[in-house]
């Protein structure tokens, strides 16, 4: 999950509205110079899916905003580029239809989620072993007891695991105690085989945490959603999740191209201001909610979070996309590395899973490394993961793939190693300055959108008292 592209500023603002491809009016009063400076109720800095979360918020309560994004369009990590006729995620991303927050928020049947197989293949020694979700393919998972990808005992112990999830609620799942994901397995009775074979590139790729270190909070959480849910896509890419929500905000709402340099939140008695890089400035009369990556936060924000030091590297990865003539696979199906050599972490045929990823006849392939590898060049990684592949699927199979794009995105994820607060965390951080991210609540789609929700409640909370003492009705600030 996953910003990549670093699109140019433009002179003016652009101003977005439900679909990217419309042309909308101006809003009235569009900064053209410092001098002036538009005023709304509240801005909202980054149109990722924290902060269109939070836009919505304020428009059920039909509390104006304005929402400022430095790229030339939402989403944020979830974007999705068109090239040669492919859909190419900005990353290796899946959406999992049993979040809870995404349940409330999203229209599923409008994002026409296509589904992975419950399950996965596992290349090691040298072949393909296959682990099924015994609930949903109870043969598949008969049939795999025997394979390598752990014991019998290990087999149960996930079962054991699953019950253990689904059977506690969020809320006491992301505030127990917490260790990190290896000692949590450790503690239970997983074997090294199992550990290194299946839960390192699973979990591995979702966190881009192959170590494991990630926090159990988020393991129990995943993995309750994993067994209530299903793993998609959305049939035009990973970047219909954002640009539904957008398309439910006012037309004139959202102010592309519109990078932000400074935040000024006055002293309470004032608006808060926002100054783009161009020199423009804009005032929200009922504070501002900050919803951009943790780094740029604590540059915008800087002396302003108590007790938010950096010192967690954030969690990194690659992608690389290739079109192919056919799928040596055919089913949709994610594909992991146990073997326990390699770059390789996990990888699968996109248009297994969505007809609508690539163009009639090509199948895409998308492969999933950890570690940005910045020092690696585009030409040398593609060489190495063709290499690694050509191991499983034939060298003239993987030698005839065409390289589309590789996509290096260096804070995939927040670092949500122990110690956390995912649950408690307040999003008011001083007078009329709200923060919100997933790096402020769990590190998953769910956790950016319901840390939205939060900072805009928080907000309207603030103001709708304040405005009760002065008579006033917050729908008309």
């Amino acid at each position: 999950m996953n910003v990549l592209l670093s699109p140019q500023i433009s002179s003016f603002p652009k101003f977005a509205g439900p679909t990217p491809s419309k042309t909308l009016k101006p809003l009235a009063g569009t900064p053209t110079q410092a001098s002036r400076r538009p005023q709304t109720g509240v801005i909202v800095v980054g149109a990722g899916l924290a902060g269109l979360a939070a836009a919505t918020r304020l428009h059920s309560e039909k509390v104006p905003f304005l929402l400022v994004e430095a790229s030339d369009a939402v989403g944020g990590r979830v974007r999705t580029d068109t090239v040669d006729g492919f859909l190419l995620d900005r990353g290796f991303q899946i959406f999992i239809t049993a979040y809870p927050e995404a349940r409330k928020t999203l229209d599923y049947g409008a994002l026409d989620l296509q589904k992975f197989y419950s399950g996965a293949l596992i290349y090691c020694n040298g072949r393909f072993h296959r682990v099924s979700d015994p609930f949903r393919h109870f043969s598949d998972a008969l049939l795999s007891l025997a394979n390598p990808i752990g014991s019998v005992l290990d087999k149960l112990l996930i079962g054991l695991t699953r019950l253990r999830a689904v059977t506690r609620s969020d809320e006491e799942i992301l505030s127990a105690d917490e260790v990190p994901i290896i000692e949590l397995l450790n503690r239970t009775g997983f074997s090294d085989s199992v550990v290194d074979r299946f839960f390192r590139p699973f979990f591995g790729g979702i966190f881009f945490d192959r170590e494991l270190e990630t926090t159990s909070r988020l393991f129990d959480f995943i993995f309750k959603c994993l067994a209530l849910g299903d793993n998609t896509l959305p049939a035009r890419g990973i970047a219909a999740i954002p640009e539904q929500l957008a398309g439910k905000l006012p037309p004139d709402s959202v102010l592309l191209n519109s990078k932000v340099a400074s935040i000024d939140s006055g002293d309470g008695s004032k608006p808060s201001e926002v100054r783009l890089q161009g020199g423009e400035v804009l005032r929200g009369e009922l504070g501002v909610i900050v919803a951009v990556e943790e780094p740029e936060a604590m540059k915008l924000l800087e002396g302003k979070i108590a007790g938010k030091t950096p010192g967690k590297r954030p969690r990194s990865t690659a992608c690389l996309y290739f079109s192919a003539d056919r799928a040596p696979v055919q089913e949709p199906v994610l594909i992991l590395n146990g073997s326990g050599a390699g770059i390789v972490n996990n990888m699968f045929f996109a248009t297994e899973v969505a007809r609508s990823y690539g163009p009639e006849g090509k199948t895409l392939v998308s492969v999933s490394v950890i570690g940005s590898f910045e020092c690696v060049s585009d030409e040398k990684l593609t060489r190495a993961a063709v290499g690694e592949l050509s191991g499983w699927f034939g060298g003239s199979v993987v030698e005839s793939w065409r390289h589309l794009r590789t996509y290096r995105i260096g804070f995939a994820q927040p670092n949500q190693s122990p110690p956390t607060d995912i649950e408690n965390r307040s999003s008011r951080i001083g007078p009329g300055v709200y923060v919100c991210g997933d790096y402020w609540s769990s590190a998953t789609f769910d956790g950016a959108l319901v840390s939205g929700r939060r900072a805009a409640q928080a907000l309207l909370e603030d103001r709708e008292a304040l405005l009760k003492d002065r008579g006033l009705s917050l729908s008309v600030v």
